[in-house]
């Protein structure tokens, strides 16, 4: 299985009283797929995780499996800080058709090196094919180069999202082992293709599906003037996405484009008046309030 292109770290929309819309849902991922994505990527930390309990969490998933109906690739977020927590949930992803599943690296218990091996050994022994989630802003805990090339030597560890915000790494990852590489920023996409990345896992393709797709796939062909002017269009969007703790602000971009309510769950909370005024404006002059 490989896996390269662009992704989309789907929200999971919420009603105005607090529960999963799927109704909704179903409209998100359908337009993904028209707009020509390659793969969505159900209950990451985009889907506020960390607020759905194990069964909502699970019900994102085989929805979203069927919704898709094998009209694109499907990478569920089932990882954990438990192992058994992420083995129980990848399990049942498994039984629910999901191409991948993406194992982000324990929070908060923060494992030494053996540790991890273990912990995502254990996953990939499951048979469903693993990218792994490196993202230490989150997590408190960066997988190392040693750990990435010893997991590396397993069948169904294939990828790995890298969101540390250092470029280098893919180049390193790359010189060290045949892992294939996704990167988790938009705003790195472009410069870690030209490294060697095979696309990324997008927060701003839930609200530009298409430009982001055509933007990937011509740094991909090697087009990097095109892909590069279409990133500097972009950049000040992908900017303002994280101008407060991701997602709240593509939810409030989606909630501005109509196509979603800007309802979360707390912790999670709405954004000050003048941050969605910054990135009200920023949608304006990029267009991407026209969908």
């Amino acid at each position: 299985m490989s896996f390269k292109g662009t992704f989309t770290a789907l929200i999971t929309p919420f009603d105005k009283n607090g529960d999963i819309d799927f109704d909704n849902l179903k409209k998100l991922v359908e337009r993904q797929i028209l707009a020509g994505i390659d793969g969505v990527v159900p209950v990451g930390t985009t889907g506020e995780s960390p607020t759905l309990n194990t069964s909502e969490h699970l019900k994102v998933i085989q929805e979203v499996v069927k919704i898709v109906n094998k009209r694109c690739q499907v990478i569920a977020g089932t990882g954990a800080n438990s192992t058994a927590e992420a083995v129980e949930l990848t399990l049942a992803a498994k039984s629910f058709g999901v191409d991948g599943t993406l194992q982000v690296t324990p929070y908060y218990n923060k494992p030494n090196d053996e540790g991890l091996i273990r912990h995502f050994s254990k996953i990939a022994d499951i048979g469903v094919p693993v990218v792994l989630y490196n993202v230490p802003g989150r997590t408190s805990k960066e997988i190392s180069l040693d750990v990435i090339k010893e997991l590396s030597k397993h069948k169904n560890i294939v990828s790995i999202k890298e969101a540390s915000g250092t470029v280098e790494n893919v180049k390193k990852i790359k010189d060290n082992c045949t892992l294939e590489v996704l990167s988790g920023d938009d705003i790195l996409a472009v410069p870690m293709i030209k490294e060697g990345a095979q696309g990324v896992i997008s927060v701003a393709s839930n609200a530009i599906p298409k430009s982001l797709s055509k933007m990937i796939n011509k740094a991909l062909e090697g087009d990097f003037i095109e892909s590069e002017k279409i990133h500097n269009f972009y950049k000040k969007f992908f900017d303002d996405l994280f101008i407060d703790t991701n997602p709240i602000p593509i939810k409030s971009a989606l909630s501005f484009m109509q196509l979603a309510e800007e309802v979360f769950r707390l912790p999670l909370c709405s954004m000050p008046y003048e941050k969605k005024e910054i990135l009200f404006q920023t949608m304006k002059k990029t267009g991407v309030l026209d969908g």
